[in-house]
């Protein structure tokens, strides 16, 4: 063991009060990104919806103000302002600054929760510049404010409910810049998703939500609950049946459980445990596909549509077109960390296979004509997948026999280190010609694409590798597809999709992205795909080149000059096959002069409903999208 430097007992730290979580923010909350930033939202509001789930709170608000900071309402109990015990202050002081204290653990408060740590609103009020609460409770309303999680004062009285019996929270908090130091914003969007999410696997609960930076509102309060989300994810999809739905406490446990075939090629399949989305998934969602894949297998066999040589149907078989929302309520989860992304009770598994198995194969006694249609919506997803398989071992083979997998029109880089390679898909031979002189061949790769791609939504995996532009894509990424992929194959760290800024080259990005996003999730998932951002102008003036990427930015540069706009010499880019080869790397390649965009996905519920809107069959979905956002169209090229 290395000598220099001390390792004593006086060399052991001990982080007192919130202090640990302020040191070490990851732990507690996940970072200090935008992702981060959220989930300090998520952890007040999951308070508010424990009182919900414990039937106290039938409305919670959430308000998002000028300054960015939140508040949160609730029509719950309010949290306890008594004295504690033990620790002789008040209850409410002890929540707000002690870590692992809560009503969650002695059983009494609560039969189920989704903030179960007891570290979720003192970690809060930890990562806070500030934060106030005032607690609604027998007959007055009390006050304690908080600075980056020290109590400023004891717990007062500052008046009176206006109405008998009046009780709840309201938790006030903004983020520390001390903290978060990047310049982040709340997303309406995000947020929305994720408070409808709340409220469809909170039946009967009022959510509101209000942004005064933008002044835009939404309410959301769904009686039908998950089957309701069901129907929300499938209202742009052909269904083969309506919504099965069991509800059903086993030992404690709550589960709940919709589920619905479509035409669709791929499934949607969304797992909640006490209201939190488990995006890992976990035993509750283990429990829901085997029972499925069991019971299919089961009824297909008995009913003779599935025959003595042929084989069972597999997991993906049986879950093709599938929709189903899995939402147990536990009154002791185990989750793998505190962001609460996987649950790991063994016990659910069981449970889950046990109800869903039992209400599904009664369905399917009782429905032949939708079992009929479940059966073969199997069978069609076997042929494919089994003809999937023999096309991508024909890929692989032949891929080997051509230059070492990689495709003809592929220009590769000399690097190999996968962490510092990046490789741009663009949009036909001539940007593809200059792309290839102006890049950086020690770690730039060019693959030119040549037309559109076929739309993934609307094929399964086996005509999708007969296409090849999607072959040479997949065979230069290396990490295989469907049931191959794998991450470690990965050849290039930064893949970058690279298209013109009109409605062709629009389109050619969406459709690289629909397959990706059903294809190769992970890459997103990881931060490994981008879109280039190409300027629009080119402007010179007093023989002084510069570009403007958008609209704004063309006005402002104009401006700086102090001189009309007719005096400047102004060039609108239409593709990047009109830029030279220096140009293109100046402006779109340079990692030191240009701007890429990280593609990310949210909430893959909203993003996988919107993906089946623009890409799927059904055309009056998507005609009213067009219609609703046309006014908001820029820069339109046609």
């Amino acid at each position: 063991m290395a000598t220099n430097g001390s390792y004593n007992a006086k060399d052991i730290q001990v982080l007192e009060g919130l202090e640990a979580v302020r040191r070490r923010p990851g732990m507690y909350v996940g970072g200090t990104d935008i992702k981060a930033l959220h989930h300090l939202v998520y952890e007040v509001v999951d308070n508010s919806i424990d009182e919900a789930l414990a039937g106290v709170a039938t409305r919670i608000e959430i308000i998002i103000h000028p300054d960015s900071s939140v508040t949160v309402i609730d029509n719950g109990r309010g949290i306890p302002v008594d004295m504690h015990p033990t620790e002789k202050k008040s209850a409410l002081e002890v929540v707000m600054t002690k870590l692992h204290a809560g009503g969650k653990f002695g059983g009494g408060g609560y039969k189920v929760s989704g903030g179960l740590h007891g570290v979720g609103v003192s970690a809060v009020n930890a990562l806070s510049e500030w934060c106030e609460v005032e607690v609604k409770r027998d007959g007055q309303i009390h006050f304690q404010r908080f600075v980056r999680g020290h109590p400023q004062e004891p717990v007062k009285v500052i008046g009176k409910v206006k109405k008998p019996g009046d009780t709840g929270t309201k938790t006030t908090f903004k983020y520390d810049p001390l903290i978060f130091t990047e310049a982040l914003e709340f997303r309406f969007d995000t947020l929305i998703q994720r408070f409808r999410e709340m409220a469809f696997v909170t039946r009967g609960t009022t959510i509101y939500f209000l942004d005064e930076r933008s002044n835009r509102e939404l309410t959301f309060y769904f009686e039908g609950g998950i089957t309701s989300f069901v129907r929300y994810l499938n209202r742009n999809r052909e269904i083969l049946h309506p919504v099965v739905y069991v509800e059903k406490s086993i030992e404690g446990i709550g589960i709940e459980c919709a589920v619905q075939y479509t035409d669709a090629y791929t499934e949607s399949v969304y797992s909640f445990a006490n209201t939190i989305n488990t995006v890992d998934g976990g035993t509750h969602l283990t429990g829901m596909r085997s029972a499925l894949t069991r019971v299919v297998n089961d009824y297909a066999r008995k009913s003779g549509l599935l025959k003595e040589a042929d084989p069972n149907f597999s997991g993906d078989d049986t879950r093709e077109g599938l929709t189903a929302i899995i939402s147990i309520k536990h009154p002791d989860p185990q989750f793998e960390s505190q962001t609460k992304v996987k649950l790991m009770n063994p016990e659910v598994q069981t449970y889950v296979t046990q109800v869903l198995g039992e209400a599904f194969g009664t369905f399917l006694e009782e429905n032949p004509q939708a079992a009929k249609a479940i059966i073969a919506k199997c069978l069609t997803s076997a042929r494919a997948r089994d003809a999937a398989r023999k096309a991508r071992d024909l890929v692989i083979r032949k891929s080997a026999l051509e230059s070492l997998t990689l495709p003809g029109k592929l220009a590769d880089c000399s690097g190999r280190d996968a962490t510092k390679t990046e490789l741009y898909i663009v949009e036909g031979d001539s940007a593809g010609g200059s792309a290839k002189q102006g890049r950086d061949r020690h770690f730039q790769a060019i693959l030119p694409l040549r037309g559109k791609i076929l739309n993934t939504e609307r094929a399964r995996l086996d005509k999708i590798l007969g296409n090849n532009e999607v072959r040479a894509l997949i065979s230069a990424l290396g990490t295989g597809v469907g049931d191959n992929f794998d991450l470690a194959g990965l050849r290039y760290g930064r893949i970058i999709i690279m298209t013109d800024a009109d409605v062709d080259g629009s389109h050619i990005r969406t459709l690289l992205l629909t397959f990706f996003f059903r294809y190769m999730p992970t890459l997103i998932d990881d931060g490994h795909l981008y879109i280039a951002q190409p300027p629009l102008y080119r402007m010179v003036y007093k023989n002084q080149v510069h570009y403007a990427y958008n609209d704004a930015e063309k006005d402002k540069l104009i401006k700086s000059f102090g001189v009309s706009p007719d005096k400047v010499g102004l060039s609108r880019y239409k593709g990047l096959g009109e830029m030279n080869p220096t140009q293109l790397w100046e402006t779109t390649m340079n990692p030191v002069n240009r701007t890429l965009l990280l593609v990310g996905v949210d909430d893959a519920a909203e993003a996988d409903r919107t993906f089946d809107m623009l890409m799927g069959d059904a055309v009056d979905p998507r005609k009213r999208f067009i219609q609703t956002h046309a006014k908001a169209v820029r820069n339109l090229d046609i």
